[in-house]
């Protein structure tokens, strides 16, 4: 999976970013079809936002979350991913 990362207002360090791809790699277990993943960082004024985005064929699954740190954000959208990439195999599984 190839992942995006893109921060608004700020620079990422690097255990930042190197905490997201660890994060972010792991979805691709849940989907089989799960080629790009984006992921945004902005500093609002409260808190920080985290939006991840998986292109899967024919869909595009975002979620976004606002914490107090990136990387509780970035946990929240991750969990939140997981749980819609394996209902959306299910469901193609199905058809």
């Amino acid at each position: 999976m190839e992942i995006q990362i893109k921060t608004l207002k700020f620079d990422a360090d690097q255990k930042l970013v190197d905490f997201v791809e660890k994060k972010v790699s792991r979805l691709s277990r849940f989907h089989d079809g799960a080629g790009t993943a984006e992921v945004t960082l902005s500093l609002q004024k409260e808190g920080k936002d985290a939006k991840l985005q998986i292109h899967v064929p024919g869909e595009q699954m975002v979620i976004e979350r606002s914490a107090k740190t990136f990387e509780d954000a970035i946990t929240e959208c991750v969990d939140l991913m997981k749980e819609k990439l394996t209902r959306a195999k299910e469901k193609r599984n199905e058809a």
